[in-house]
């Protein structure tokens, strides 16, 4: 737990949350489509790590051309199958990929535990507002069947988080940056370019986060405060 923590409650605060693999479960579902991939196109030379390798080098690329979301993840898709069989995918083989497009189709998420509950009590005592990136009709999509949209002051969705994008939220919400704190679980879009910003941070990890979202934190940033839990945040706001 970083130096920021000081035992008790913060006056009323901006707490900023990031919505996938914070609010609800998201990369989860990506990790298994992932196996069941791998497990289908079973490549003997460069095994399931290999072509895993090179599924990360493609939607890494592709993240930065085309954004996020489950429409660029299958692209990423069909393109590792060209990279892989060294041909274009076949009728057969489109087809099975298109499928995997139903495990994105939920008429509802996961919620993180303990999330509606600590939501439903910080709206009571601090300003909350969303911070979302991705594909904005999908992202969309999920704060409605999350239920969770009422707690919030307003839902921002973006296409990248950078630290023009937290510049602008300041700017947009006339927010004071020493008050303010961005909440979630990526290092590389959540708690590094707030911090760059000059925002507080609060870093919740989550298992399932995905790769191309690690980072390395400062450890002696005493202006991210480390949690290991949603509710503890209820200790701390």
């Amino acid at each position: 737990m970083s130096a920021v923590d000081g035992g008790a409650r913060r006056a009323r605060q901006v707490l900023v949350f990031d919505a996938d693999d914070t609010l609800w479960e998201n990369n989860v579902i990506f990790e298994r489509v992932i196996e069941e991939f791998l497990t289908w196109l079973d490549h003997p030379e460069l095994g399931r790590d290999g072509v895993r390798a090179l599924l990360d080098e493609i939607e890494a690329a592709n993240a930065a051309v085309h954004g996020y979301g489950s429409k660029v993840f299958l692209r990423s898709l069909g393109e590792c199958v060209r990279r892989v069989r060294r041909r274009e995918a076949d009728e057969g083989e489109l087809a099975r990929i298109a499928g995997w497009a139903r495990a994105f189709e939920a008429d509802e998420v996961e919620l993180i535990p303990g999330v509606a509950e600590t939501l439903a009590e910080l709206a009571g005592r601090h300003q909350l507002l969303m911070l979302t990136k991705g594909d904005a009709a999908e992202q969309r999509r999920k704060v409605e069947v999350s239920r969770l949209a009422h707690h919030f002051r307003d839902v921002r969705i973006v296409p990248e988080k950078n630290v023009g994008t937290y510049q602008e939220l300041v700017r947009t919400y006339a927010l004071a940056p020493s008050a303010t704190w961005m909440i979630g679980n990526s290092p590389k879009s959540d708690i590094l370019p707030a911090r760059e910003a000059g925002l507080n941070a609060v870093f919740i990890p989550n298992d399932n986060t995905w790769v191309l979202e690690h980072g390395v934190l400062d450890p002696a940033d005493e202006k991210v405060l480390r949690l290991d839990r949603f509710a503890e945040l209820l200790r701390h706001f």
